[in-house]
Formats: structure tokens, sequence, C-alpha cells
């Protein structure tokens, strides 16, 4: 009976067992590095008074160390990316998920300013080529209707770790003895976890369909033969050929940056300065800090599936966007006018607005871009917003280091996020003159044949 199936048919049920399997074996693992890698890029913010009483670590050199790290990130990011390429995901994410945990593991050690300036720097470095290195991985294991998902699984460790960051840190920070204090033995368990992790990294994925051992032959060639077809459809487009400067020539890539950079101070300015605002709220130990800082991450969480159902029902996403702006800027200058518990209240409701705004920020330019340079223009959009994360900490503990306050920092962040507000409906959803299905901002591409 089976001889009489269609081949087609037969292809398309391998097909999809082959990729039911790849999602099973390395998507939990890749949310799991993610997760571990969030905590040690931000375990910091939970440390920062510990570092200026023990260290005498001030308020500006804590925010320009935790924004340098944005700064070794973006620096490396391209030169990662091309080594990856050469040497394999495979190889080359053990070797990241290594030599982060180590710079991590190592902060738990510093006793100079200096010292926290460079492994906050490495930190960067180390971890450069992360992310792209992940979606590269998908790319050779994935057909292109199975990425979108995929992708968005493993985005989600950043939510599940915005969530327990705070009561683990604050649970490991209990921990004393042989001659550390408790904010060391959680940087240095937090680090060590991805150094373990790492070997368990390298024994569990496979460079390429072939060598799974997990998979069939049949599956095997099924993958291959998928992946390899949709690139030389892709090819047979035309080759499109981009760099960061050409890109930049296009208007709305401008704006696209412009926007998400104002999303990401936000965000930035919350992540890392947050502990400090509920720390102010009374006497309170390492974990009750620990579970309030986890608060504004579970409603932002709540809010990013309303905003996300809201927008899908009534389609203006520019209105949902600056909406969700709107309500950042309200609670960021809502956060000035009271004491420490209205301030964190007022934290929480900037939360519904900045995390929603930078999930619906992503169907813009996703919208506008032509397929072939997505890819390119989302990287580049994603590494200019990333340096909000040097701005916003380095521009708070400068202002509190002269000031005494960060209230001009969260003005700041309420007037760019206005400001952001009024400019995403400057962005097209559509490159202007070309039909909804042939999507490209002709400045931004040169196409050979």
């Amino acid at each position: 009976m089976n001889d009489t199936l269609d081949p087609s048919l037969r292809r398309d049920d391998v097909l999809a067992s082959a990729v039911a399997k790849v999602k099973r074996h390395v998507l939990p693992l890749f949310v799991i590095m993610f997760i571990v890698n969030y905590l040690d890029r931000v375990n910091i913010g939970f440390v920062r008074p510990h570092l200026e009483s023990d260290l005498g670590i001030s308020a500006a050199a804590y925010g320009f160390g935790a924004g340098l790290f944005f700064i070794g990130y973006a620096l490396f990011e391209v030169p990662s990316n091309m080594l990856l390429q050469r040497v394999g995901a495979r190889l080359w994410l053990t070797r990241i998920m290594f030599t982060w945990g180590l710079v991590a593991t190592a902060m738990a050690f510093v006793q100079t300013e200096t010292q926290f300036y460079v492994l906050r720097f490495l930190l960067g470095v180390a971890e450069a080529g992360f992310f792209p290195g992940v979606i590269y991985y998908f790319t050779r294991w994935l057909p292109a209707a199975d990425r979108g998902k995929a992708i968005a699984i493993f985005l989600s460790g950043s939510a599940v770790a915005s969530l327990i960051s705070g009561p683990l840190a604050g649970a490991l920070m209990q921990i004393q003895g042989m001659g550390l204090h408790g904010w060391q033995w959680m940087l240095f368990i937090e680090g060590m976890a991805s150094v373990c992790l790492c070997f368990f990294v390298w024994f569990w994925l496979d460079s390429k369909p072939h060598d799974a051992k997990w998979l069939s032959r049949e599956e095997q060639d099924a993958l291959v033969a998928t992946i390899d077809r949709e690139q030389r459809e892709r090819e047979a487009g035309g080759v499109v050929k981009t760099s960061s400067w050409s890109l930049l020539k296009d208007r709305q890539i401008l704006l696209f940056c412009g926007i998400y950079f104002c999303i990401q101070l936000t965000i930035y300015a919350a992540t890392f300065w947050l502990p400090s605002i509920i720390k102010r709220m009374g006497d309170l130990s390492d974990i009750q800090v620990g579970f309030f800082n986890s608060i504004p991450w579970l409603i932002s969480i709540i809010a990013m599936y309303a905003f996300a159902a809201g927008s899908a029902r009534w389609k203006f996403q520019q209105a949902w966007v600056a909406a969700a702006l709107v309500i950042a800027a309200i609670g960021m200058f809502m956060s000035t006018t009271g004491g420490p518990v209205f301030a964190f209240v007022a934290v929480c409701f900037a939360a519904i607005g900045f995390k929603s705004a930078s999930a619906l920020f992503w169907p813009i330019p996703q919208g506008y871009l032509d397929a072939r340079i997505a890819a390119a223009v989302i990287a580049l959009i994603n590494s200019v917003g990333n340096l909000g994360g040097f701005v916003a900490p380095t521009t708070f503990g400068l202002l509190e280091q002269h000031t005494g306050s960060i209230q001009g920092g969260l003005y700041g962040l309420a007037v760019t996020s206005v400001i952001a507000a009024i400019v995403v409906f400057f962005v097209r959803t559509r490159p202007k003159d070309s039909p909804a299905n042939d999507l490209k901002p002709q400045s931004a591409l040169r196409q050979t044949h």
C-alpha cells in the first residue's frame, strides 16, 4: 500500500519528521543558553551597592562599566560572525560560551574600577556573535517556514531570564564563606554555569545535518535538499550586495535605527538601575530586592501578549508602537514625582510600554525590507539599538555621581520615548512605489543578475 503513495507526500512527511526532531533536539538547549547569557550580562545590576561599599566603585564608574559591555559587543560582532561561518557554528558557539563564562566568573574577583572596566568590555567581546550564531545555525538546519517560530521560542529565553534573574541573584547572594562575599559567590556561580554548560553544548550540537546520528539518512537528505533549494531560489532572484554604509543611506532604515535606539535606552536603564531604585524602598534584603525586581518584567510579559493580540486584531502597527512608547514616557515621568515606592510602581507601568514597544516594533521594518537584505538590516538596527545599553547606564551613573539623583535621566527617557512615538508615524511599512509583494528599499539595494 505504501508504494502507491505520492512520492511528494512521502518527502513532506520525512521533512516534517526531521524538522520536529531538530526542534526537540536544539531549541531547549538554545533557550537555556540564552537564559544563562542574559544572566551573565545583567547580573551586575544586583551587586551595584556592594561594588560601592566593598570596592569603592562609584555610581559613574558603575554606569560606565555596565555600558562598556555593549561597546565590546558592537565592535566585535562582525568579526565574530565571519569566524563563525569559517569554523562552523558548533565550535564557535561553544567557544563563545566558554570565554564569556570565564570572563563572567572573573567578575567575582574585581578589586578596582579599571579591572571592572576591562572585564565588562571583555564580556561584550566574548559574547559578540552569540545571537547571530544561533540564527545562522537555524538557517543551516531549518527550512524558512519553520525558522520564524524557532527564533520566537529562542527569544523567549530573555523573558524567562528577566523573571528569574532577581530571585536567583538574591538567593545566591545569601551564600557566604571561603573569604568571598555573597555578591562574589553569585557572580562566580552564574559564570561557572556557563563554563560547565559549554561542554554539554560541544557534545550535544552537530555542525551539519549529515553529522546528526539522531536523524535518519532520509531525514538528513530531506533537510539539506530543502534548505539548499531555498538558497538557490534566493540567489536566482538576484544577488544583493549591502554594507552598513549603503544601508544607512536609506532614510527609513535610519529612522528604524533611531526608534529602536530610544526603546533600548529605556529598557537598559531599567535593567541596570531598577535594583537600586528598589533598594531605596526600605531596608530590603538582597533576596527581597530580587523578587521585587521580577514584578515589572512579569507585568510586561503579560502586556506584550495583550498588545500583540490587539495589534493582530486592529491593524495599525505604528499606532500600537506609539501608544506603547507614550505609556513608557508617562511611567518614566511619573517615577520622578513621588517617593521610592511610587517610583517603583511607575516603572512597573513604564515596563508595560517599553517592553511592548520592543516587540511591536519589529514587524514594521520587516514589512518594509526586501527579504534578501532583511537579516543584514535587522542586525544593523539591533547593533545601533544596543548602543542604548552603553548610553543609558553611563548617563545615569554620571547624573547620580554629580547631582545625587537620576531624575534628569528619567526626564530624558520620557522625552526620548515621546520623540520616538512621533517619529514612528514617519516610517513606512511598504516601500514607496512598490507593490506589496515586491518589498525593497531601492536606495539600500544594488542587485546583479
